[in-house]
Protein backbone atom coordinates (compact mmCIF):
# COMPACT_ATOMS: atom_id res chain seq x y z
CA UNK A 1 0.00 0.00 0.00
CA UNK A 2 1.42 3.36 -0.98
CA UNK A 3 1.90 6.12 1.58
CA UNK A 4 -0.79 8.24 -0.16
CA UNK A 5 -3.36 5.44 0.13
CA UNK A 6 -2.39 4.80 3.73
CA UNK A 7 -2.91 8.46 4.64
CA UNK A 8 -6.29 8.45 2.87
CA UNK A 9 -7.38 5.34 4.81
CA UNK A 10 -6.18 6.83 8.10
CA UNK A 11 -8.13 10.07 7.51
CA UNK A 12 -11.24 8.11 6.51
CA UNK A 13 -11.13 5.93 9.64
CA UNK A 14 -10.51 9.02 11.81
CA UNK A 15 -13.60 10.75 10.34
CA UNK A 16 -15.66 7.59 10.75
CA UNK A 17 -14.69 7.20 14.42
CA UNK A 18 -15.33 10.91 15.01
CA UNK A 19 -18.83 10.63 13.50
CA UNK A 20 -19.60 7.58 15.64
CA UNK A 21 -18.38 9.37 18.77
CA UNK A 22 -20.40 12.50 17.90
CA UNK A 23 -23.55 10.41 17.28
CA UNK A 24 -23.29 9.05 20.83
CA UNK A 25 -23.19 12.52 22.43
CA UNK A 26 -27.00 12.45 22.90
CA UNK A 27 -28.73 9.72 24.91
CA UNK A 28 -32.09 8.99 26.52
CA UNK A 29 -32.34 7.40 29.98
CA UNK A 30 -35.62 5.91 31.24
CA UNK A 31 -36.56 5.63 34.89
CA UNK A 32 -37.14 2.48 36.97
CA UNK A 33 -39.48 -0.26 35.72
CA UNK A 34 -41.32 -0.28 39.06
CA UNK A 35 -42.69 2.94 40.53
CA UNK A 36 -44.76 3.48 43.66
CA UNK A 37 -47.80 5.77 43.73
CA UNK A 38 -45.85 8.31 45.79
CA UNK A 39 -42.82 8.25 43.46
CA UNK A 40 -42.15 9.64 40.00
CA UNK A 41 -41.04 8.11 36.73
CA UNK A 42 -38.50 10.09 34.69
CA UNK A 43 -37.27 10.41 31.14
CA UNK A 44 -33.86 12.06 30.98
CA UNK A 45 -32.25 13.44 27.83
CA UNK A 46 -28.50 14.12 28.13
CA UNK A 47 -26.26 15.97 25.67
CA UNK A 48 -22.50 15.88 26.13
CA UNK A 49 -20.20 18.62 24.99
CA UNK A 50 -22.78 21.25 24.12
CA UNK A 51 -25.92 22.97 25.40
CA UNK A 52 -29.43 21.73 24.73
CA UNK A 53 -30.64 24.30 22.22
CA UNK A 54 -33.88 22.62 21.16
CA UNK A 55 -35.82 19.43 21.81
CA UNK A 56 -39.25 17.94 21.10
CA UNK A 57 -41.92 17.62 23.74
CA UNK A 58 -41.41 14.36 25.61
CA UNK A 59 -44.14 11.74 25.15
CA UNK A 60 -47.29 11.27 27.19
CA UNK A 61 -47.60 8.02 29.18
CA UNK A 62 -50.98 6.40 29.75
CA UNK A 63 -51.70 6.23 33.49
CA UNK A 64 -49.27 9.06 34.28
CA UNK A 65 -49.46 12.85 34.44
CA UNK A 66 -46.63 15.17 33.48
CA UNK A 67 -45.38 17.06 36.53
CA UNK A 68 -42.83 19.42 35.07
CA UNK A 69 -39.39 19.61 33.52
CA UNK A 70 -36.07 20.37 35.17
CA UNK A 71 -32.74 21.13 33.56
CA UNK A 72 -29.28 20.42 34.91
CA UNK A 73 -25.69 20.74 33.81
CA UNK A 74 -22.42 19.27 35.07
CA UNK A 75 -18.70 19.59 34.36
CA UNK A 76 -15.98 16.92 34.61
CA UNK A 77 -12.19 17.33 34.55
CA UNK A 78 -10.23 14.13 33.78
CA UNK A 79 -6.48 14.22 33.13
CA UNK A 80 -6.67 17.94 32.63
CA UNK A 81 -9.41 17.62 29.99
CA UNK A 82 -12.72 19.35 30.74
CA UNK A 83 -16.05 18.02 29.50
CA UNK A 84 -19.64 19.06 30.20
CA UNK A 85 -23.07 17.45 30.06
CA UNK A 86 -26.50 19.08 29.95
CA UNK A 87 -29.71 17.28 30.80
CA UNK A 88 -33.47 17.74 30.61
CA UNK A 89 -35.59 15.61 32.94
CA UNK A 90 -39.34 15.14 32.46
CA UNK A 91 -41.18 13.96 35.60
CA UNK A 92 -44.30 11.77 35.47
CA UNK A 93 -46.68 11.19 38.38
CA UNK A 94 -48.54 7.83 38.41
CA UNK A 95 -52.32 8.17 38.65
CA UNK A 96 -53.25 4.61 39.59
CA UNK A 97 -51.79 1.15 40.16
CA UNK A 98 -51.31 -1.22 37.25
CA UNK A 99 -49.16 -2.24 34.34
CA UNK A 100 -48.45 0.48 31.78
CA UNK A 101 -46.41 0.75 28.61
CA UNK A 102 -44.22 3.56 27.38
CA UNK A 103 -44.16 2.95 23.58
CA UNK A 104 -41.01 3.39 21.53
CA UNK A 105 -40.50 7.03 20.57
CA UNK A 106 -38.15 9.33 18.67
CA UNK A 107 -37.07 12.82 19.68
CA UNK A 108 -35.32 15.58 17.80
CA UNK A 109 -32.65 17.10 20.05
CA UNK A 110 -30.52 19.95 18.71
CA UNK A 111 -31.74 18.96 15.24
CA UNK A 112 -30.63 15.30 15.60
CA UNK A 113 -33.10 12.40 15.88
CA UNK A 114 -32.61 9.88 18.66
CA UNK A 115 -34.83 6.92 19.50
CA UNK A 116 -35.80 4.99 22.61
CA UNK A 117 -37.28 1.47 22.65
CA UNK A 118 -39.70 2.36 25.45
CA UNK A 119 -40.44 0.01 28.35
CA UNK A 120 -43.09 -1.52 30.60
CA UNK A 121 -43.77 0.26 33.89
CA UNK A 122 -45.42 -1.28 36.94
CA UNK A 123 -47.11 1.05 39.43
CA UNK A 124 -47.44 -0.38 42.96
CA UNK A 125 -48.79 0.86 46.30
CA UNK A 126 -47.17 3.86 47.94
CA UNK A 127 -44.00 3.10 49.84
CA UNK A 128 -43.26 4.22 53.35
CA UNK A 129 -39.96 5.72 52.18
CA UNK A 130 -39.91 7.01 48.66
CA UNK A 131 -36.84 6.31 46.61
CA UNK A 132 -34.91 9.18 45.21
CA UNK A 133 -35.77 9.43 41.50
CA UNK A 134 -33.89 12.53 40.56
CA UNK A 135 -31.02 12.47 38.09
CA UNK A 136 -27.58 11.91 39.66
CA UNK A 137 -25.37 14.96 39.93
CA UNK A 138 -21.69 13.97 39.44
CA UNK A 139 -20.73 16.50 42.13
CA UNK A 140 -23.01 14.95 44.80
CA UNK A 141 -20.31 12.63 46.17
CA UNK A 142 -17.65 15.33 45.87
CA UNK A 143 -19.61 17.78 48.04
CA UNK A 144 -21.29 15.18 50.25
CA UNK A 145 -24.77 15.71 48.81
CA UNK A 146 -25.35 12.16 47.58
CA UNK A 147 -28.06 11.37 50.15
CA UNK A 148 -29.76 14.75 50.17
CA UNK A 149 -33.43 15.12 49.33
CA UNK A 150 -34.88 16.57 46.14
CA UNK A 151 -34.53 20.36 46.03
CA UNK A 152 -37.70 22.08 47.14
CA UNK A 153 -39.30 24.28 44.49
CA UNK A 154 -41.72 27.07 45.36
CA UNK A 155 -44.16 28.97 43.17
CA UNK A 156 -43.50 32.70 42.87
CA UNK A 157 -46.55 34.96 43.05
CA UNK A 158 -47.18 36.47 39.63
CA UNK A 159 -48.63 39.78 38.52
CA UNK A 160 -49.93 38.88 35.06
CA UNK A 161 -53.18 38.29 33.19
CA UNK A 162 -54.63 37.37 29.79
CA UNK A 163 -57.22 39.66 28.22
CA UNK A 164 -59.60 39.94 25.26
CA UNK A 165 -59.99 43.66 24.48
CA UNK A 166 -62.48 45.46 22.23
CA UNK A 167 -62.44 49.10 21.13
CA UNK A 168 -66.25 49.55 21.03
CA UNK A 169 -69.14 48.38 23.18
CA UNK A 170 -71.81 48.89 20.50
CA UNK A 171 -71.81 49.25 16.71
CA UNK A 172 -74.21 49.48 13.80
CA UNK A 173 -74.79 46.57 11.42
CA UNK A 174 -71.78 46.56 9.07
CA UNK A 175 -69.66 48.82 11.30
CA UNK A 176 -66.25 47.46 12.25
CA UNK A 177 -64.83 46.94 15.73
CA UNK A 178 -61.38 45.77 16.78
CA UNK A 179 -60.61 42.70 18.93
CA UNK A 180 -57.21 41.78 20.38
CA UNK A 181 -55.88 39.06 22.65
CA UNK A 182 -52.79 39.76 24.72
CA UNK A 183 -50.82 38.51 27.70
CA UNK A 184 -49.81 41.22 30.20
CA UNK A 185 -47.03 41.24 32.81
CA UNK A 186 -46.41 44.14 35.15
CA UNK A 187 -42.89 45.53 35.39
CA UNK A 188 -42.87 44.50 39.04
CA UNK A 189 -43.66 40.86 38.21
CA UNK A 190 -41.04 38.45 39.60
CA UNK A 191 -42.44 35.14 38.31
CA UNK A 192 -40.48 33.71 35.35
CA UNK A 193 -42.68 32.95 32.30
CA UNK A 194 -42.22 31.58 28.80
CA UNK A 195 -44.60 30.98 25.89
CA UNK A 196 -45.88 27.45 25.31
CA UNK A 197 -46.85 26.40 21.75
CA UNK A 198 -48.47 29.75 20.89
CA UNK A 199 -49.33 28.68 17.33
CA UNK A 200 -51.36 25.65 18.40
CA UNK A 201 -53.06 27.57 21.19
CA UNK A 202 -53.99 30.44 18.88
CA UNK A 203 -55.53 28.09 16.31
CA UNK A 204 -57.74 26.60 19.04
CA UNK A 205 -58.69 30.02 20.45
CA UNK A 206 -59.67 31.46 17.05
CA UNK A 207 -61.99 28.51 16.48
CA UNK A 208 -63.59 29.22 19.86
CA UNK A 209 -64.08 32.98 19.57
CA UNK A 210 -64.65 33.56 15.83
CA UNK A 211 -68.31 34.61 15.47
CA UNK A 212 -70.43 33.19 12.67
CA UNK A 213 -72.43 36.40 12.21
CA UNK A 214 -69.56 38.75 11.30
CA UNK A 215 -66.92 39.24 8.59
CA UNK A 216 -63.34 38.89 9.89
CA UNK A 217 -60.30 40.88 8.78
CA UNK A 218 -57.37 39.14 10.51
CA UNK A 219 -54.25 41.25 11.15
CA UNK A 220 -52.11 38.06 10.90
CA UNK A 221 -49.61 38.57 13.73
CA UNK A 222 -46.56 36.45 12.84
CA UNK A 223 -44.32 37.19 15.84
CA UNK A 224 -45.03 38.08 19.46
CA UNK A 225 -43.34 41.37 20.28
CA UNK A 226 -43.24 43.12 23.69
CA UNK A 227 -44.97 46.49 23.94
CA UNK A 228 -44.78 48.90 26.88
CA UNK A 229 -48.18 50.19 28.05
CA UNK A 230 -49.46 51.97 31.15
CA UNK A 231 -52.85 51.74 32.86
CA UNK A 232 -54.22 51.38 36.36
CA UNK A 233 -51.32 53.38 37.67
CA UNK A 234 -48.83 50.66 36.66
CA UNK A 235 -46.51 49.90 33.77
CA UNK A 236 -47.03 46.67 31.89
CA UNK A 237 -45.40 44.64 29.14
CA UNK A 238 -48.01 43.63 26.59
CA UNK A 239 -47.58 40.57 24.34
CA UNK A 240 -50.26 40.71 21.65
CA UNK A 241 -50.99 37.28 20.16
CA UNK A 242 -54.08 37.99 18.01
CA UNK A 243 -55.84 40.98 16.43
CA UNK A 244 -58.75 41.28 14.01
CA UNK A 245 -61.59 43.58 13.00
CA UNK A 246 -65.11 42.22 12.73
CA UNK A 247 -68.05 43.58 10.73
CA UNK A 248 -71.42 42.17 11.93
CA UNK A 249 -73.98 41.04 9.34
CA UNK A 250 -77.14 41.59 11.38
CA UNK A 251 -78.47 43.26 14.49
CA UNK A 252 -78.37 41.63 17.92
CA UNK A 253 -74.99 40.91 19.49
CA UNK A 254 -71.55 39.46 18.80
CA UNK A 255 -70.41 37.34 21.75
CA UNK A 256 -66.90 36.24 22.71
CA UNK A 257 -66.54 33.47 25.34
CA UNK A 258 -63.85 33.21 27.98
CA UNK A 259 -60.75 31.47 26.58
CA UNK A 260 -57.66 30.06 28.23
CA UNK A 261 -54.02 30.83 27.41
CA UNK A 262 -51.36 28.50 28.83
CA UNK A 263 -47.94 29.81 29.80
CA UNK A 264 -44.84 28.02 31.04
CA UNK A 265 -44.31 29.22 34.59
CA UNK A 266 -41.19 28.12 36.42
CA UNK A 267 -41.02 27.19 40.07
CA UNK A 268 -37.89 28.45 41.80
CA UNK A 269 -35.64 26.38 44.07
CA UNK A 270 -36.14 27.40 47.71
CA UNK A 271 -32.44 26.90 48.41
CA UNK A 272 -30.66 27.57 45.10
CA UNK A 273 -27.23 26.03 44.55
CA UNK A 274 -24.43 26.62 42.12
CA UNK A 275 -24.85 23.14 40.67
CA UNK A 276 -28.01 21.44 39.38
CA UNK A 277 -31.30 23.00 38.39
CA UNK A 278 -32.60 26.00 40.31
CA UNK A 279 -36.01 26.08 38.64
CA UNK A 280 -38.66 23.55 37.67
CA UNK A 281 -40.87 23.95 34.60
CA UNK A 282 -44.61 24.04 35.29
CA UNK A 283 -47.69 25.40 33.54
CA UNK A 284 -50.34 27.97 34.39
CA UNK A 285 -53.46 28.81 32.40
CA UNK A 286 -54.82 32.37 32.36
CA UNK A 287 -58.43 33.04 31.30
CA UNK A 288 -59.89 36.05 29.54
CA UNK A 289 -63.20 37.63 30.49
CA UNK A 290 -66.17 37.05 28.14
CA UNK A 291 -67.23 40.07 26.09
CA UNK A 292 -70.39 41.01 24.18
CA UNK A 293 -70.82 43.71 21.52
CA UNK A 294 -74.28 45.18 20.93
CA UNK A 295 -75.20 45.49 17.24
CA UNK A 296 -77.78 48.17 16.36
CA UNK A 297 -79.89 48.23 13.16
CA UNK A 298 -79.34 50.93 10.56
CA UNK A 299 -81.95 53.70 10.34
CA UNK A 300 -84.76 53.32 7.80
CA UNK A 301 -83.65 53.80 4.19
CA UNK A 302 -84.59 52.15 0.86
CA UNK A 303 -80.99 50.86 0.52
CA UNK A 304 -80.26 50.02 4.19
CA UNK A 305 -79.56 46.37 3.30
CA UNK A 306 -77.16 47.27 0.48
CA UNK A 307 -75.07 50.25 1.61
CA UNK A 308 -71.56 50.09 3.06
CA UNK A 309 -70.94 51.37 6.58
CA UNK A 310 -67.85 53.39 7.38
CA UNK A 311 -66.01 56.67 6.96
CA UNK A 312 -65.35 57.23 3.25
CA UNK A 313 -64.38 59.87 0.72
CA UNK A 314 -64.16 59.99 -3.08
CA UNK A 315 -60.98 60.25 -5.13
CA UNK A 316 -61.30 60.88 -8.89
CA UNK A 317 -58.79 60.39 -11.71
CA UNK A 318 -59.33 63.91 -13.09
CA UNK A 319 -61.07 67.19 -12.29
CA UNK A 320 -61.66 68.34 -15.87
CA UNK A 321 -61.13 66.55 -19.15
CA UNK A 322 -61.53 67.33 -22.87
CA UNK A 323 -62.93 64.67 -25.17
CA UNK A 324 -64.36 64.22 -28.68
CA UNK A 325 -67.82 62.86 -29.43
CA UNK A 326 -67.80 59.12 -29.93
CA UNK A 327 -64.24 58.73 -28.66
CA UNK A 328 -63.66 56.70 -25.50
CA UNK A 329 -61.92 57.75 -22.30
CA UNK A 330 -61.39 56.27 -18.82
CA UNK A 331 -62.78 57.63 -15.56
CA UNK A 332 -61.73 56.19 -12.17
CA UNK A 333 -64.20 56.44 -9.28
CA UNK A 334 -62.12 55.50 -6.19
CA UNK A 335 -63.61 55.09 -2.71
CA UNK A 336 -61.10 55.41 0.14
CA UNK A 337 -61.49 55.33 3.90
CA UNK A 338 -62.11 53.11 6.91
CA UNK A 339 -64.53 50.19 6.91
CA UNK A 340 -65.17 46.83 5.28
CA UNK A 341 -63.35 47.62 2.04
CA UNK A 342 -64.00 44.15 0.60
CA UNK A 343 -67.78 44.63 0.64
CA UNK A 344 -67.87 47.99 -1.22
CA UNK A 345 -70.17 47.82 -4.25
CA UNK A 346 -69.88 49.90 -7.45
CA UNK A 347 -71.59 53.31 -7.56
CA UNK A 348 -75.05 53.63 -9.01
CA UNK A 349 -74.95 54.68 -12.68
CA UNK A 350 -77.77 56.64 -14.35
CA UNK A 351 -78.07 55.47 -17.96
CA UNK A 352 -78.28 58.09 -20.72
CA UNK A 353 -78.32 58.09 -24.53
CA UNK A 354 -75.70 60.85 -24.43
CA UNK A 355 -73.31 58.78 -22.32
CA UNK A 356 -72.31 55.16 -22.92
CA UNK A 357 -70.83 53.47 -19.82
CA UNK A 358 -69.39 49.97 -19.73
CA UNK A 359 -69.06 47.73 -16.66
CA UNK A 360 -66.03 48.81 -14.60
CA UNK A 361 -62.77 47.09 -13.85
CA UNK A 362 -62.18 46.83 -10.10
CA UNK A 363 -59.04 47.09 -7.97
CA UNK A 364 -58.90 46.80 -4.17
CA UNK A 365 -56.25 47.55 -1.54
CA UNK A 366 -56.76 46.70 2.16
CA UNK A 367 -54.54 47.89 5.03
CA UNK A 368 -54.77 46.40 8.53
CA UNK A 369 -52.95 48.25 11.30
CA UNK A 370 -53.26 50.44 14.38
CA UNK A 371 -56.54 48.76 15.23
CA UNK A 372 -58.28 49.74 11.99
CA UNK A 373 -59.06 48.40 8.52
CA UNK A 374 -58.50 51.04 5.85
CA UNK A 375 -57.93 51.03 2.12
CA UNK A 376 -59.46 51.82 -1.23
CA UNK A 377 -61.61 50.26 -3.93
CA UNK A 378 -61.25 51.64 -7.45
CA UNK A 379 -63.87 51.36 -10.21
CA UNK A 380 -62.43 52.16 -13.64
CA UNK A 381 -65.06 53.03 -16.27
CA UNK A 382 -64.61 53.23 -20.03
CA UNK A 383 -67.06 55.80 -21.45
CA UNK A 384 -68.06 57.55 -24.67
CA UNK A 385 -70.15 60.75 -25.03
CA UNK A 386 -72.26 61.28 -28.15
CA UNK A 387 -73.10 65.02 -28.05
CA UNK A 388 -71.09 68.19 -27.81
CA UNK A 389 -71.59 69.51 -24.26
CA UNK A 390 -70.06 70.17 -20.85
CA UNK A 391 -70.98 67.01 -18.95
CA UNK A 392 -70.95 66.93 -15.15
CA UNK A 393 -70.39 63.32 -14.01
CA UNK A 394 -72.30 64.02 -10.79
CA UNK A 395 -75.44 63.69 -12.92
CA UNK A 396 -74.51 60.12 -13.78
CA UNK A 397 -72.72 58.58 -10.75
CA UNK A 398 -73.54 58.39 -7.04
CA UNK A 399 -72.49 56.15 -4.14
CA UNK A 400 -74.63 56.03 -0.99
CA UNK A 401 -73.21 54.87 2.35
CA UNK A 402 -73.87 55.13 6.10
CA UNK A 403 -71.51 57.15 8.30
CA UNK A 404 -71.57 55.62 11.85
CA UNK A 405 -69.85 58.62 13.43
CA UNK A 406 -72.62 60.98 12.30
CA UNK A 407 -75.28 58.23 12.39
CA UNK A 408 -76.47 59.41 8.97
CA UNK A 409 -76.57 58.36 5.33
CA UNK A 410 -74.41 60.28 2.89
CA UNK A 411 -73.70 60.26 -0.85
CA UNK A 412 -70.42 60.54 -2.73
CA UNK A 413 -70.84 62.33 -6.08
CA UNK A 414 -68.16 63.22 -8.64
CA UNK A 415 -66.84 66.74 -9.10
CA UNK A 416 -65.33 65.91 -12.50
CA UNK A 417 -66.33 67.83 -15.62
CA UNK A 418 -65.95 66.53 -19.19
CA UNK A 419 -65.88 69.09 -22.01
CA UNK A 420 -66.97 67.36 -25.21
CA UNK A 421 -66.45 68.77 -28.72
CA UNK A 422 -67.38 67.44 -32.16
CA UNK A 423 -70.37 66.42 -34.23
CA UNK A 424 -73.37 64.73 -32.62
CA UNK A 425 -73.13 60.96 -32.66
CA UNK A 426 -76.44 60.35 -30.97
CA UNK A 427 -78.18 59.04 -34.13
CA UNK A 428 -75.37 56.60 -34.69
CA UNK A 429 -75.64 55.57 -31.08
CA UNK A 430 -79.39 55.02 -31.41
CA UNK A 431 -78.95 53.06 -34.65
CA UNK A 432 -76.21 50.91 -33.24
CA UNK A 433 -78.16 50.29 -30.08
CA UNK A 434 -81.26 49.32 -32.08
CA UNK A 435 -79.50 47.42 -34.83
CA UNK A 436 -78.80 44.41 -32.76
CA UNK A 437 -82.35 44.29 -31.51
CA UNK A 438 -83.71 44.59 -35.07
CA UNK A 439 -81.58 41.74 -36.34
CA UNK A 440 -82.58 39.65 -33.40
CA UNK A 441 -86.26 40.15 -34.29
CA UNK A 442 -86.01 39.67 -38.07
CA UNK A 443 -87.06 36.04 -38.00
CA UNK A 444 -89.96 36.73 -35.65
CA UNK A 445 -91.15 39.72 -37.69
CA UNK A 446 -90.92 37.69 -40.93
CA UNK A 447 -93.15 35.06 -39.43
CA UNK A 448 -95.62 37.71 -38.33
CA UNK A 449 -95.75 39.24 -41.83
CA UNK A 450 -96.13 35.83 -43.43
CA UNK A 451 -98.99 34.96 -41.15
CA UNK A 452 -100.62 38.29 -41.85
CA UNK A 453 -100.31 37.62 -45.67
CA UNK A 454 -101.96 34.22 -45.34
CA UNK A 455 -104.84 35.76 -43.41
CA UNK A 456 -105.33 38.47 -46.11
CA UNK A 457 -105.47 36.04 -49.07
CA UNK A 458 -107.73 33.59 -47.24
CA UNK A 459 -110.18 36.39 -46.39
CA UNK A 460 -110.24 37.66 -50.01
CA UNK A 461 -110.92 34.15 -51.30
CA UNK A 462 -113.87 33.64 -48.97
CA UNK A 463 -115.33 37.02 -49.89
CA UNK A 464 -114.98 36.23 -53.61
CA UNK A 465 -116.78 32.91 -53.25
CA UNK A 466 -119.62 34.59 -51.39
CA UNK A 467 -120.03 37.19 -54.17
CA UNK A 468 -120.08 34.45 -56.82
CA UNK A 469 -122.70 32.49 -54.87
CA UNK A 470 -124.96 35.53 -54.51
CA UNK A 471 -124.60 36.34 -58.23
CA UNK A 472 -125.39 32.78 -59.24
CA UNK A 473 -128.55 32.71 -57.09
CA UNK A 474 -129.69 36.02 -58.65
CA UNK A 475 -129.18 34.65 -62.16
CA UNK A 476 -131.33 31.57 -61.41
CA UNK A 477 -134.16 33.68 -60.07
CA UNK A 478 -134.24 35.93 -63.18
CA UNK A 479 -134.23 32.89 -65.46
CA UNK A 480 -137.37 31.45 -63.80
CA UNK A 481 -139.23 34.68 -64.40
Amino acid sequence: MSSTNFRFLFVFLLILFSLQAWAQDIKIELGESEVALNETFTIKVTVSGEKIRSYDQLPEITGFQKQGVSQSSSMNIVNGQMSSTNSVIQYYKPLRKGQFTLPAFTLSVNGESISSPGKSITVVDARASSRNNRALDPFDDLFGRGNSNEPEYVEVEDDAFFSLSVDKEEVYVGEGFNVSLAFYMSESNQAPFNFHEPGKQLERIINEIKPGNAWEENFNITSIQPERVEFGGKRWTKYKVYEASFFPFNEGSVDFPSVGWEMIKYRIAKNPSFFGSNRLQDFKTFYSQPRSIRVMPLPAHPLKNEVSVGIYRLRESFEEKEARTGEGFTYEFTITGEGNISSIRPPRVKRSQKLNTFDPNEQVQINRGRGKVTGMKEFSYFMTINEQQDLELSDHFEWIYFDPERAAYDTLRPQALVRVAGESKINQAISSSRLGGLYDLIEVEDNKLLNQGYKYYFSALINGLLILAVGFLGFLMLKKK
